[in-house]
């Protein structure tokens, strides 16, 4: 038996598995979802499949597939249902639940269904526009063409859609749309509203139309943050389809932790998204930049800071360090006792930075979930300097002194850098032994500055490099010292006695 609305009767019969009421079948299509994957699946969806359960939104989603990987076979075959297991740690309990997810009514093809997208566009009860075509999917592409079916580009697609539900309600304000980008860039919905305009005045559409498209549209900038690696594996999706009992091809898993933050301060906006009432993880502000730095500094900036740190204690994953007490200990001070002040302004207070630093070991501790820390040693230089400098900063200009878990992960990834050179583009390093290869686009600086270390000046010389870190980091007293210190200690002693070291004195 596969998931399907024919076959909702017979599953619902599994107590443990809450079913969609048949009425949401009915509801009215509110939503244009550019894009099918797991994130908006795991997330936005969820959102709205969740309200239309609590009666909130009342509205379904209509995706639109632009690219020309993958089928909607499946979807079709499942009239668009599909289960979401979330699992993980949500205040220190275990938590492991499937919902059957009815929010989405169609998927069209953007590439041969293409004037079903444009009869959307005049619609009444249409609304809202989501996105996420990757990174690289907000761009201006020279040469876009808004009359072709489709146009290339996302942005072409969506002034195509726009402009032919402008000319259908000529213009009404009230025809204006609330258009949502999920992709991870800053100030998305700013810079999809520039392209647009841009692209509008390229293509000489009329003046009323981009007065229209300014004025009447809400381009919102959004934050997204929820890990959902999608598929599970093969053993985990059988044993889970014969505990639900039945076939679901389109079955994902995503984390507990979930957030989607919306900027706007436009009344009829709060309106319209009337969803964000069903759960507390989707907040609509007139400012989300307190949701970024907390993002950042907190989740991005530990993992950054404590990668070679776990790679040289000989842990492979994320859960795997954190079972470590001495790692766990030390990831949990780095967090609430240095990064934390460092960060309070008066956009973040400090109970918001313990508050999202306790969903963050959380999240770190998600027995379901591998994440590998070579995976995230990727471009380390570069996250480096944007997730952790400024925080580094921030610390010293707070207490004028040296934070000591923030110079003993410096110091790891000084020591994981260090490389032998294989060809012109390829280092690698060594640990315990193994080698591992470096893809980090400074790679063959930091090799440099290594082997010309012949004078033990490497560490001064490296953090006095505004190359790498657009700052002078040898002019915050002390850190040189510490971090030198630090790299000795590890190449003495071993990382776990000098993790061990800090707990102690931390504890005296």
């Amino acid at each position: 038996m596969i998931l399907s609305k024919q076959n909702i009767s017979t599953i619902s019969s599994n107590a443990s598995l809450p079913v969609p009421p048949a009425t949401v079948f009915a509801l009215p299509e509110k939503m244009l979802q550019f894009g099918t994957g797991v994130l908006l699946r795991g997330l936005p969806d969820y959102f709205i499949d969740k309200a239309n359960k609590q009666g909130l939104f009342n509205g379904r989603i209509v995706m639109i597939k632009s690219t020309s990987q993958g089928d909607t076979e499946a979807f079709t075959r499942q009239d668009n249902l599909y289960t979401q297991c979330v699992r993980g740690i949500e205040n220190g309990r275990q938590v492991n639940e499937a919902i059957i997810n009815a929010s989405v009514s169609r998927v069209l093809n953007a590439s041969d269904q293409w004037n079903e997208v444009l009869d959307l566009a005049r619609s009444e009860d249409m609304q809202i526009i989501v996105s996420n075509t990757t990174e690289v999917g907000i761009a201006l592409v020279e040469n876009e063409d808004i009359h072709a079916a489709p146009p290339i580009s996302f942005p072409g697609k969506l002034l195509a859609f726009l402009y032919a539900r402008y000319q259908h309600f000529k213009g009404s304000k009230e025809s204006g749309m609330v258009i949502i980008p999920t992709e991870l860039i800053t100030g998305n919905g700013s810079k999809l509203q520039s392209i647009c305009s841009q692209l509008a005045a390229r293509q000489q559409l009329p003046p009323d139309f981009i007065e229209w498209l300014q004025q009447s549209n809400d381009f919102c900038n959004s934050l997204v943050d929820r890990i959902v690696p999608g598929k599970l594996p093969g053993d985990e999706k059988a044993a889970t389809e014969s505990r639900l009992g039945y076939k679901d091809d389109l079955m994902i898993m995503s984390e507990v932790y979930r957030l989607w933050a919306i900027e706007t301060s436009n009344p009829r906006t709060r309106e319209i998204l009337s969803f964000s009432k069903a759960d507390e993880g989707l907040v609509i502000a007139s400012d989300i930049d307190k949701f970024r730095e907390l993002k950042l500094r907190l989740l991005n900036g530990s993992h950054t800071f404590t990668c070679a740190l776990a790679l040289q204690m000989g842990f492979t994953t994320v859960k795997e360090a954190m079972e470590d007490s001495s790692f766990r200990n030390f990831i949990t001070a780095l967090m609430v006792e240095e990064i934390v002040p460092a960060i309070v302004s008066n956009k973040v207070s400090k109970a918001d930075g313990l508050a999202f630093a306790a969903q963050v070991l959380d999240r770190y501790s998600n027995p379901f979930i591998e994440h590998n820390w070579m995976s995230i040693s990727l471009q380390y230089s570069s996250k480096m300097k944007m997730r952790n400098v400024p925080v580094l900063q921030q610390y010293f200009a707070l207490k004028n002194a040296v934070p000591a878990r923030m110079a003993l992960g410096f110091a790891a990834y000084l020591l994981f850098m260090r490389s032998d050179k294989i060809n012109e583009h390829s280092f690698a390093g060594k640990m315990a032994g193994k080698e591992y290869a470096i893809n980090d686009d400074k790679a063959a600086h930091l090799y440099e500055l290594w082997r010309n270390d012949n004078t033990n000046t490497f560490v001064q010389h490296t953090l006095r490099d505004t190359g790498l870190w657009e700052a002078n980091l040898d002019a915050l007293p002390g850190f040189a010292a510490a971090v030198d210190k630090n790299i000795e200690s590890i190449q003495t002693h071993g990382i776990r006695s000098v993790v061990q070291q800090l707990q102690l004195a931390a504890a005296q």
